[in-house]
């Protein structure tokens, strides 16, 4: 028997902020309705901000639920960088949907209730939890993806999320089944424990196998990892680009720490079944975001492109299957959710007469007539491509060296390999804004809530350079909550 408490509020305090927020903030809404977004939004991001504090100073494993929830430390370390992400995605959103006329207070509300879905998914201890909070996440996304009805992009992004959405919500389901019919528990501690107990020399049930391969490949279409990446370019380049930039920042922190609670903690005594997975998975998803990128016209297209190949980083560190190699996906993802918000900053300032361009060609000679939007956009490209000694640099070296430490040398060098090409593509964006002829000029005038989020995210990769040592601790401690 699960020896847990049948309620534990305390455990869940963020999500029920969350939760009572998103409610209280609906019937604000839907009371102010001619003003109901101005008020509703810096409403939301407090309380994403309050609930992000609420997770500091977590201790050991809180159980909550009758065991289908717990609290600790790695869970705490994952919410403040979903919270954080999401309540940054909410400010660049502001500016732009009321130049756009979608300023309608449904999307921070949105906002809320995905990021709700969110922390539930890295707290989740059983398969039930898992797939409701993975379901709340995602009926919020379907719906933000299409936010812009009016526009045909948009809607089209939508439906596609929709529809590929439903295909990986079947197969991530049953694999579940397939798990607890093999093994008659949807617990991740009874899993576990059954795992352990198991005589040295056995084998993962076959069922079970193949359960645990349709769950993996659920989870790697939140990811958007190769190969089921599909639904990634139209639905960065279809979404508004405020929703573009909060999905390829907070969903993807939350896919990626409920796949590593689920392989690193239920699956964790048997690494040598899925590493195999975890690793075609990483370098194909590496290789296609080095080698589909280089032929992008458009700015968020290219960054979905380069969104998929860092997940493939990312997962370097997870085949590590290790303490140090979750301890190096944790810094990664840090890293990345700043260097993503601040690079979708820089396209939201992209303006002219009032009206947005994405392609990257319209950032040509940049740097002589907005010579810090430009050095801010450089920052930002030179991170992502792992030039040192940027964060994104300090990012790529942790999860190269766990996997060098678990063995997985050929992995690492691919790594580098793809990382080198992938070099091409963003360093050609700064050869654009420094070297070629200039452009007709963006607006001058820029909202201050993008240019708060742009310029605290360009600080923080150049200041990591300076004080790494609070995030690698925070890592550290975190994986350590995970590894056991």
């Amino acid at each position: 028997m699960i020896e847990a408490p049948v309620l534990n509020a305390q455990a869940a305090l963020p999500e029920l902020l969350l939760f009572i927020g998103g409610l209280a903030l609906l019937v604000v809404g839907a009371l102010r309705e001619k003003d109901g977004a101005r008020i509703v939004t810096p409403l939301a991001v407090l309380v994403m901000v309050v609930a992000a504090f609420t997770t500091i100073g977590a201790g050991k494993d809180v159980p909550a639920f009758a065991g289908h929830f717990v609290f600790d430390q790695y869970a705490a370390f994952m919410k403040i960088l979903i919270l954080l992400g999401a309540a940054a995605a909410v400010l660049l959103a502001q500016d732009f949907m009321v130049s756009q006329g979608v300023d309608r207070f449904e999307y921070p509300v949105l906002v809320l209730f995905a990021s709700l879905g969110m922390c539930m998914m890295v707290s989740a201890d059983s398969l039930i939890a898992l797939y409701m909070s993975l379901e709340l996440q995602s009926l919020s996304l379907y719906v933000m993806a299409a936010f812009q009805r009016d526009n045909l992009r948009s809607t089209e992004a939508g439906l596609k999320y929709f529809i590929l959405g439903a295909l990986a919500s079947g197969m991530l389901l049953y694999g579940c089944s397939l798990v607890y019919g093999f093994t008659g528990t949807l617990s991740f501690e009874e899993l576990a424990r059954g795992f352990a107990a198991s005589e040295e020399g056995t084998r993962l049930p076959l069922g079970a196998l193949v359960g645990l391969i349709f769950v993996v490949a659920g989870l790697a279409f939140k990811l958007g990892a190769v190969p089921f990446h599909m639904w990634t370019p139209d639905v960065y380049e279809g979404a508004p680009t405020p929703v573009t930039a909060f999905f390829a920042a907070a969903p993807k922190v939350a896919a990626m720490g409920l796949t590593l609670r689920v392989l690193m903690q239920p699956f964790g005594e048997w690494t040598t079944d899925w590493q195999q997975v975890v690793v075609f998975v990483s370098i194909a998803s590496m290789a296609l975001g080095a080698f589909a990128a280089i032929g992008q016209t458009n700015f968020k297209r290219l960054m979905a492109y380069s969104g998929i190949g860092h997940v493939g980083y990312a997962l370097v560190g997870l085949a590590a299957g290790s303490q140090t190699g979750v301890q190096s996906v944790l810094i990664y993802l840090a890293i990345y959710v700043v260097m993503t918000l601040g690079t979708f900053g820089c396209i939201l300032m992209m303006r002219r007469q009032g009206r947005y361009v994405e392609t990257i060609a319209d950032l040509a000679g940049l740097s002589k007539h907005q010579p810090l939007l430009a050095l801010a956009i450089a920052v930002f490209m030179f991170s992502l491509a792992g030039v040192p000694p940027l964060a994104g640099f300090i990012g790529k070296f942790y999860v190269f060296m766990a996997a060098i430490d678990a063995g997985l040398v050929t992995l690492a060098v691919l790594g580098v390999l793809t990382s080198v090409v992938g070099a091409y593509y963003y360093l050609r964006i700064v050869k654009l804004m420094y070297f070629d002829e200039a452009a007709e000029p963006f607006d001058k005038s820029q909202p201050f809530e993008v240019q708060l989020v742009t310029g605290a995210a360009a600080v923080l990769i150049v200041g990591f350079i300076f004080v790494p040592g609070g995030l690698l601790s925070a890592a550290q401690a975190a994986a350590a909550a995970l590894v056991r």
